[in-house]
């Protein structure tokens, strides 16, 4: 699965936040969105709206694809239960996600490249595939050989950062659990997210 190497700054800067949790605040030299002088922001349309919703939801998971954000939403569709909400626990479920939310690395990106490396472990198993779905009562952990790591050394001893209450992190032992699926609430985006809008476009859109 191809990894994002774009403008992540720039991204940042588009919506006004430092999406990505980088430790070097994007915002704090050039506050204004990309464009001539900070471009004013006009007013969007209907599907401008729609659209942008989905670009903050892709940016917020790590730059996912339009494809996968479609595949995820058709198997919410055909689950049981409500559509939006079981679409968000897929995301959330993700192994590059849990990664980030324990705090084994300090932004998505860095998570992704923990799974894809071979250094994250479920279950005492290497898994390196960052779209595994990880279940209430899986252990993540860092391998051993890689808890030396300053980048994930780093990451653990950020104060700023919490983890989420359905997230338990045994920091000393470089472990954490998905005690339950994520409720929607929960879930600590960097910015506000309108699901329902998103999901209406995906419906009207795949």
């Amino acid at each position: 699965m191809a990894r994002y190497t774009g403008p992540k700054n720039r991204i940042a800067r588009k919506f006004g936040a430092n999406i990505f949790g980088r430790i070097r605040n994007p915002l704090l030299h050039k506050p204004n969105p990309p464009g001539m002088h900070g471009a004013k922001r006009k007013k969007k349309s209907d599907y401008g709206a729609q659209l942008e919703e989905q670009q903050k939801l892709k940016a917020v998971y790590g730059m996912l694809s339009r494809k996968q954000l479609v595949r995820y939403f058709k198997a919410a569709e055909n689950a049981k239960g409500n559509t939006a909400h079981v679409f968000m626990e897929k995301l959330e479920c993700r192994l590059d996600t849990v990664v980030y939310r324990l705090k084994f690395a300090g932004t998505i990106f860095g998570a992704q490249q923990l799974v894809a490396h071979g250094h994250i472990l479920v279950d005492g198993k290497k898994v390196d595939r960052r779209s595994f779905q990880v279940a209430p009562g899986m252990v993540v952990s860092v391998r051993t050989k890689s808890q030396g790591m300053t980048c994930i050394k780093q990451a653990l001893d950020n104060g700023a950062k919490d983890v989420p209450e359905y997230i338990s992190l045994d920091a000393p032992k470089f472990s954490g659990q998905l005690l339950v699926l994520p409720v929607l609430d929960q879930m600590p985006h960097p910015i506000p997210l309108n699901i329902p809008l998103i999901c209406e476009f995906l419906a009207h859109t795949n």
